[in-house]
């Protein structure tokens, strides 16, 4: 935007608001780890979202493999993905020697991620590249349960080390980050007290309309000092692609 005008007065409006569809109850995370099988008492480590190469599922496959090792009891759970890209998940998974642990629950409808959400017990976005921000980063922060992803731009500009697990991209990496939220009860809830708590403030659906009207403020002009302002210096940037 600085590129097409210096002196524009841009605002970031991040596509993030929550909704009452972002509340879930014990009672239908139960429902959800009842439904793909899993005992009550079992790790699990979900993700949504897309089954693109970018999404890192690959580096995701291979760090579960080394999870395994000290977590045998461990789930992989995935929520996404169209029949064919399943498919080949599954080969994947069966690559990296995870198959028996993994579960592909495919494309959900959005009621349903919450319950998903709450029945985890880590949330993991392993993108391998890419910079705009994963939708599903706003709703793993709202669900206040800590996340492990990758220390990119795409993660970074949003997440930090306060209210996430950041690691390499690499599956040794994500595969520490992982067995550390599972294992480092406090530091657990703690990165997903501050991942709430940083949602119901930046990312909240009041920020949301705050950043909104300081847009149309922009665009209308500033009324103390009657000089509108040029409409083709006013830049609005959604901050997420559509793409989870």
């Amino acid at each position: 935007m600085r590129a097409i005008e210096p002196h524009a007065q841009i605002v970031l409006i991040e596509n993030a608001p929550g909704s009452a569809e972002d509340v879930a109850t014990p009672a239908q995370a139960a429902a959800v780890r009842r439904s793909l099988g899993l005992d009550p008492a079992a790790p699990v480590v979900l993700y949504t979202g897309t089954f693109e190469a970018y999404q890192g599922l690959d580096v995701l496959f291979d760090a579960m493999a080394i999870v395994q090792r000290t977590k045998a009891g461990a789930r992989l759970v995935l929520a996404g993905g169209k029949p064919d890209q399943v498919e080949r998940a599954r080969a994947q998974a069966r690559a990296a020697g995870i198959d028996a642990v993994t579960i592909f629950a495919g494309e959900r409808p959005a009621s349903e991620i919450p319950a998903y959400l709450l029945a985890a017990d880590a949330l993991v976005s392993p993108r391998s590249r890419g910079t705009n921000t994963p939708l599903k980063i706003y709703q793993y922060l709202r669900s206040g349960k800590p996340i492990v992803a990758t220390r990119l731009l795409t993660h970074t500009q949003v997440l930090s080390d306060e209210t996430a697990i950041l690691t390499a991209a690499t599956p040794q990496a994500f595969a520490d980050g992982i067995v550390a939220a599972l294992s480092d009860v406090d530091r657990a809830a703690a990165i997903g007290r501050r991942a709430r708590d940083l949602a119901e403030t930046k990312y909240s659906y009041e920020a949301y309309v705050e950043r909104t009207r300081q847009a149309y403020d922009a665009l209308a002009g500033d009324p103390d000092q009657r000089r509108p302002v040029p409409v083709s210096s006013v830049a609005v940037e959604p901050h997420a692609h559509k793409k989870t």
